[in-house]
């Protein structure tokens, strides 16, 4: 690989390749980001609807146990 940038310009190798990959690849790079992203986002959702449920059964049984003690 090394052969194939040697006597290139510097900003070949650093500036104008990467442009290029990005200009193929983008599309790709941009649906993997948005999908990692939307599968974070729905982890994050259900972890926090998993907790709001624990935290409600916890109250509701907790304040039931409270009143069969009267």
């Amino acid at each position: 690989m090394r052969e194939i940038f040697t006597g290139l310009p510097w900003w070949v190798k650093w500036i104008a390749v990467p442009v290029i990959a990005l200009v193929v690849f983008g599309g790709l790079i941009v649906s993997v980001v948005g999908f990692v992203v939307g599968l974070l986002f729905k982890l994050l959702v259900f972890v926090a609807l998993v907790g709001g449920l624990i935290y409600v059964v916890r109250k509701f049984m907790s304040s039931s146990s409270s009143r069969s003690d009267w």
